[in-house]
């Protein structure tokens, strides 16, 4: 039974969301599936991605065939790494304690650019809000002068007929 790791779609139109799940590659994509191993959803920016990894490590051992997008997110959970350290442990490159540690520097160094992704988009979210705010007040400014100046504009026209109208009262009432 040829075995493939895959994804399986779920969630409404427009805004997909998968299940990482171990399938008979014959199984439709949303059909019957051997084992789910963990969830993906593209949404949020990093994509946000859990994983049980040791079933997931396990099944790649069993001679599971991921597909390319499973690949990647096996990839950048580190889950094929630690395959490879092991395949290297079992063929005698190094032993089981070099291969953790080199799994750990890895998962420091894979963190750390997981945390300075987000704090660079929360920065420029910051940043965006700011220059957004700032163009708003502007406008504002903008528009409260343009009704100040309005307003003006009438209170000086409003005067100039006050001015108008009272000589022509006096003129009328002499003109009897």
């Amino acid at each position: 039974m040829p075995v493939k790791i895959r994804l399986a779609r779920h969630g409404k139109k427009g805004y997909a969301f998968y299940h990482i799940v171990v399938a008979d590659s014959r199984a439709p994509r949303d059909g019957k599936f051997i084992e789910k191993i963990g969830t993906y959803n593209p949404n949020t920016n990093p994509a946000t991605v859990d994983l049980n990894f040791d079933k997931a490590l396990e099944w790649l051992q069993k001679g599971a065939q991921p597909t390319d997008t499973c690949r990647a997110i096996l990839s950048y959970k580190g889950v094929m790494y630690k395959k490879h350290l092991l395949g290297g442990v079992a063929k005698g490159a190094f032993d089981e304690a070099a291969a953790d540690a080199k799994f750990e520097k890895w998962m420091g160094e894979k963190a750390a650019k997981i945390s300075a992704k987000t704090q660079k988009l929360t920065g420029e979210k910051e940043q965006s809000d700011k220059a957004r705010l700032a163009a708003e007040k502007e406008a504002n400014e903008k528009k409260a002068k343009a009704i100040e100046a309005k307003r003006a504009e009438a209170a000086a026209a409003a005067a100039q007929a006050e001015e108008a109208e009272a000589p022509a009262e006096e003129e009328t009432p002499a003109a009897e």
